[in-house]
């Protein structure tokens, strides 16, 4: 099945040789979405804030071909290079996302790709990666059908990058825009929808804004268990239907928090969701524990600061052991204090990124 919204309604001109590039952020899911269906569509809706820092950059050089310069064996000609070094490895997940896309990006097969891309955090150790990945690559697709297709507008524009994005990683539809960003139909989110993410404009209190996400790094290594396979373990989960239910309610709950400035709701909310996400890996068949012994170490150290000092500070979880340390701004030095003195020594050599609610993506000079 195809949207027709995004099927392009006019013939491409053909682009010379060039290079486009984008930055685009990771997210952070308050509200998770665990379990998919269709072709790439959320089980519930889901609410993320933008980060700041945590960002991939990449650079999509191009050059078209004609059709005796095309491999036979290959329906795409692209080549990925991770910080200037080839990676092979990610071929097979391109060429099923290209694949996917080609009925609303139908020049991909003319022309030859060379995809430079970096991160600025550690690749497949929970932070999102393909969230940041494949929304700036994308963004670079797209950024090539403007030139092609000039005209449209720069909401449109956003909207389909992220229906594209989507296809290749679920999360990475939320990274286009920020700082708040829902994916999923739900009534209380006017625009809404399973296709691409949303940015929220409903109010939010000035506590919340410019929120502070500190990143522990517990496990930079590769993830035992992918989110591909997590979320294909929700098909036949006993608590699934309960939990994509609990969600649609946590997101109300979540809106009316934004908008009072509900600090303590917001952390509890918060971390029963992240909780709950990993419940439910526990619990499917086959069972998986993707938090490590030092997880559970900085969890109970930071509800024993909350409870002595105080400290409206929280955390969340992503499909992944590192813990994602959330805070308002004005708390940031005596939160960072905390961390230095009690939680940095369960982090992998002692490594954190401080980062913070962000706007969004953002095209490259050139």
């Amino acid at each position: 099945m195809t949207i027709k919204e995004f099927l392009p309604k006019e013939t491409y001109k053909t682009l010379a040789t060039g290079e486009v590039g984008y930055e685009s952020p990771s997210n952070i899911a308050l509200i998770k979405y665990w379990g998919k269906y269709g072709e790439q569509l959320p089980k519930n809706t889901s609410l993320s804030f933008t980060l700041n820092n945590c960002k991939t950059t990449t650079r999509l050089a191009y050059e078209p071909i004609d059709d005796a310069q095309k491999d036979r064996d290959r329906p795409f000609d692209f080549r990925v290079l991770l910080d200037n070094v080839p990676e092979p490895s990610f071929a097979p997940k391109i060429d099923q996302f290209l694949a996917r896309i080609e009925p609303y990006l139908p020049f991909l097969r003319d022309y030859r790709f060379s995809i430079h891309t970096n991160n600025s955090f550690p690749h497949s150790s929970g932070i999102a990666s393909s969230a940041s990945g494949m929304s700036a690559l994308a963004l670079c697709l797209l950024q090539m059908e403007q030139k092609m297709l000039p005209g449209r507008s720069h909401e449109d524009f956003l909207k389909k990058a992220s229906f594209i994005a989507r296809l290749g990683s679920g999360s990475a539809c939320r990274s286009m825009e920020g700082p708040l960003v829902s994916w999923g139909k739900h009534e209380a989110l006017p625009g809404s929808s399973k296709y691409y993410g949303t940015p929220y404009t409903g109010e939010v209190a000035p506590v919340f804004v410019n929120f502070q996400d500190t990143i522990l790094l517990v496990d930079t290594g590769k993830k035992e268990v992918s989110s591909t396979v997590g979320h294909n373990l929700m098909n036949d989960h006993p608590y699934a239907e309960n939990r994509f239910k609990q969600a649609e309610q946590h997101i109300n709950q979540l809106l009316s928090m934004l908008k009072t400035g509900d600090m303590d709701g917001f952390i509890a909310l918060v971390e029963q969701e992240a909780l709950t996400l990993h419940a439910m890996m526990m619990t499917s068949r086959p069972y998986f524990i993707l938090m490590k012994e030092n997880t559970l170490g900085i969890i109970n150290k930071i509800w024993a600061f909350r409870k002595e000092t105080h400290t409206p500070v929280c955390f969340t979880l992503d499909a992944g052991a590192n813990v994602h340390l959330l805070y308002p701004e004005k708390f940031t030095a005596k939160v960072l204090d905390f961390i230095k003195t009690d939680l940095a020594m369960h982090c992998q050599e002692g490594r954190y990124i401080c980062d913070q609610t962000g706007t969004g993506a953002k095209a490259l000079p050139g």
